[in-house]
């Protein structure tokens, strides 16, 4: 069997393209390449987690489910809503048969204690003295209970059923932001703004202001001075012409792209980090990182737990402005989910870099467009 496995890994291989999550790190043009490029091979098996990227290139979803292996046709989309009509079914299923059971096992026992007083009854006597029709009564203390034992059938059918249930349905525990309030608004006002390396410009002249509740999208090529802008706003020493007013004592959380800072332990990060150790890791278990995972170095980590370690840290900070630099890279796809849910009930003050075009849209509401 194993062999068998491995022949069949083998020829897949040698017949379609393996790419392993091409998008990270890429900007929008570059995106748009690759799915021209992608779309005019004639097969390849693809690991994205970018959602429009996935609907653009492929025909086929392989989905590595909690119990099995599944193959749908079509594309992202698609599967995700076969999917959750499949989960909502299993869903309103499980709660029928919580029922159902419920009301077998309460008629089960009443039925086989009927059986057990209508067996008892054949040795009484009535009040006249004569005897009861023993045969008659254990004829029905019979049919009584082999209904009880028809009862006990269903209710081991149904919990057969309902155990086969639920069991490829994902867990998607809620993340909390908490924002600190802020009287200060604009939080931030940039006008012909300009970056400077060299004493040459890498940013045209910008203008823009982050008011409380912004949620603003820093687009543009890479290059085009993305990263840069962020780190101007953070406070770094970084050289450029205009107006830039940032307000002060102003509370920031920063995920920044790269994890090659991430050393130690969890509970070091916290506490140089000044989170609550408790609330961290809990963030941490909601993503999907497992406790085995808490006491293990850093440096250890996959990039994807890495980049959760970040994003964990930040949401469990308080603070009057988030800034984020590519937050989504090697993010799987329920976990951006659950992000983009919680920002948008939370509605953190909200700076952003990221090329996902889905969670863009999702949770934006302004963009500042970076020409290069």
């Amino acid at each position: 069997m194993v062999e068998n496995k491995l022949k069949f890994f083998w020829l897949v291989c040698n017949h379609f393209l393996l790419i392993d999550e091409p998008t990270n790190h890429l900007d929008k043009e570059t995106r748009d390449n690759l799915v021209d490029y992608l779309n005019k091979k004639k097969g390849f098996i693809l690991v994205s987690h970018d959602r429009k990227f996935l609907d653009k290139v492929v025909d086929h979803i392989l989905a590595i489910n909690n119990t099995n292996i599944e193959i749908q046709k079509g594309n992202f989309s698609t599967w995700q809503e076969n999917k959750q009509a499949q989960d909502s079914f299993e869903l309103t299923q499980n709660e029928k048969l919580k029922k159902d059971i419920h009301k077998l096992e309460i008629a089960s026992k009443n039925t086989a204690n009927w059986s057990n007083q209508i067996e008892k009854s054949k040795y009484n006597t009535t009040n006249s003295g004569s005897s009861i029709d023993r045969g008659y009564v254990g004829h029905q203390s019979a049919k009584m209970m082999k209904k009880s034992k028809v009862m006990e059938r269903r209710i081991e059918k149904a919990m057969e059923e309902k155990a086969s249930l639920l069991n490829n349905i994902d867990r998607k525990d809620a993340l909390k932001i908490t924002p600190l309030e802020t009287r200060k608004n604009p939080l931030i006002v940039a006008k012909d703004l300009q970056i400077k390396y060299d004493k040459k410009a890498i940013l045209s002249k910008l203008s823009f202001e982050v008011k409380k509740g912004d949620r603003i999208a820093i687009t543009g090529k890479n290059g085009a001075g993305k990263s840069s802008l962020l780190k101007l706003l953070l406070g770094d020493n970084i050289l450029y012409e205009g107006i830039l007013k940032i307000a002060n004592d102003l509370g920031v959380s920063y995920v920044p792209q790269g994890t090659e800072m991430l050393k130690g332990t969890l509970k070091q990060l916290a506490k140089e980090s000044k989170v609550e150790e408790s609330i961290f890791k809990a963030m941490l278990s909601k993503m999907g990182v497992s406790k085995e995972e808490f006491e293990k170095d850093m440096t250890k980590m996959s990039e994807g737990q890495k980049k959760k370690v970040l994003l964990a840290r930040s949401i469990s900070q308080s603070a009057n402005l988030y800034i984020w630099d590519e937050p989504l890279n090697y993010i799987d796809i329920l976990t951006r989910i659950q992000i983009e849910e919680a920002i948008l009930k939370y509605e953190p003050t909200l700076i952003f870099v990221e090329h996902d075009d889905t969670f863009v849209q999702k949770v934006a509401t302004k963009e500042v467009k970076l020409n290069h």
